[in-house]
């Protein structure tokens, strides 16, 4: 596919970067481990420990999510709806848009609720407060807008995680007015789109950085604007540059120096200690995802990048099921620590709940690609063909680039 420069030469783009695709099981699985810490603390303590400023960190992996999902739609969707407004165009992406989030998220979504009525009736109490649980509440949750109407994110979707889908579709809803303002920043210094990338996180690494935690009145808000957007400049960086041989070595090699920085300030913030909030600093890493993103979608020069180690096929088939594994894993989580609560047979000191945890931790994985094979995909196909494309754009977008946001 290529694609027109300013200059006029053209750069070929592929359909499908696959690193950003093998990305985004890393950054489900970051989620899921921080998740999962409690089990880990009972059944592999020295692990738990080993890993601490790592694990300690995963919720940072929702703003890479955030990141991913800004760079991924502008690549799609920029050159295709930034020229000019269309409400045909701006219809026919939401609703591809609901294809893609919608079907898994509707299955976890009633599963939860389906957890949430059997523990009415079985056990002395309800599993969790269920004063956020209404009518009004589920057509809130149905419509993906639960988030909209309340300061923070914890017990505003019946599915822990779906917090952060609510926040993508207030992002997805304004992308058609925003890309046209994007567009027109497409011929801005490379360096200055950069920098605004890193500086738009900055705030945020910084509060991670003093407090310990990123969280404040509509915290979700700024970081899924800020995040999204910051993905968005950091495609505009790329957009335009050719993937000859010398770019891609570069790029593999700068991908790796920033893989070892993050690493290294996730150390660095365990070492500061623990801040006032409670948490690790090592969420201070935060400026570096951009760069980090943008670099792997131009890399491809090294037998050893982090590029090539994402691009395998397992990576790749990770990425597409990051978004049921993400939706489905704090239910699944939910239903054994209840077991193990209400159960002494599976007392999290028990040898049982010890042969089990890592069980329940692989079977994540198993049910998010049940989940991706049975409902996400088919579901996808059935409700794209079921809506028409658009009348032609102007320049011709780029293949759609793998797994939907989360």
């Amino acid at each position: 596919m290529k694609h027109q420069r300013p200059d006029g030469k053209s750069v070929v783009r592929s359909g499908d970067i696959k690193a950003l695709t093998g990305l985004r099981i890393v950054a489900a699985v970051w989620v899921v481990l921080f998740h999962f810490r409690p089990l880990l603390r009972d059944a592999a303590p020295g692990f738990r420990d080993a890993l601490a400023p790592v694990l300690n960190c995963g919720a940072q992996g929702v703003d890479l999510f955030f990141i991913l999902s800004g760079f991924v739609l502008t690549w799609n969707y920029l050159d295709r709806m930034g020229w000019s407004w269309s409400t045909r165009s701006t219809l026919h992406f939401l609703w591809l848009r609901l294809a893609r989030v919608w079907p898994v998220y509707l299955v976890t979504l009633h599963l939860a609720a389906l957890w949430v009525i059997f523990t009415l009736h079985v056990g002395h109490v309800p599993w969790q407060d269920l004063s956020g649980f209404s009518a009004v509440s589920y057509v809130r949750q149905v419509l993906l807008v639960q988030l909209w109407f309340q300061p923070f994110f914890d017990g505003s979707s019946w599915d822990g995680p779906a917090w952060s889908i609510s926040a993508e579709w207030l992002a997805y809803v304004l992308f058609p007015l925003a890309a046209l303002l994007f567009f027109r920043l497409r011929r801005w210094p490379r360096w200055l789109l950069a920098g605004l990338a890193v500086l738009l996180m900055a705030p945020e690494s910084i509060l991670c950085l003093r407090t310990g935690s990123p969280y404040f009145p509509f915290s979700w808000a700024a970081r899924i604007l800020t995040g999204f957007t910051a993905g968005v400049l950091i495609y505009l960086v790329v957009r335009d540059i050719v993937r000859t041989d010398r770019v891609r070595r570069i790029a593999s090699w700068l991908s790796w120096l920033l893989v070892a920085a993050v690493l290294g300030g996730l150390w660095f913030g365990a070492w500061l200690g623990v801040a006032p909030e409670g948490t690790e600093r090592g969420g201070v890493v935060l400026v570096l995802f951009p760069l980090l993103v943008g670099a792997l979608s131009l890399a491809g020069g090294s037998r050893v990048g982090v590029d090539r180690l994402l691009s395998t096929r397992w990576a790749v088939h990770g990425g597409r099921i990051s978004y049921s594994l993400y939706l489905v894993h704090v239910p699944l989580f939910e239903v054994f620590w209840a077991v193990m609560e209400r159960i002494p047979a599976f007392h999290a000191d028990g040898l049982l709940a010890t042969v089990l945890t890592p069980v329940v931790f692989l079977a994540a994985f198993g049910i998010a690609h049940l989940l991706y094979s049975l409902v996400e995909e088919p579901s996808r196909r059935v409700l794209r063909r079921s809506s028409r494309p658009t009348s032609g754009p102007r320049a011709v977008p780029p293949k759609a680039v793998g797994a939907p946001p989360a």
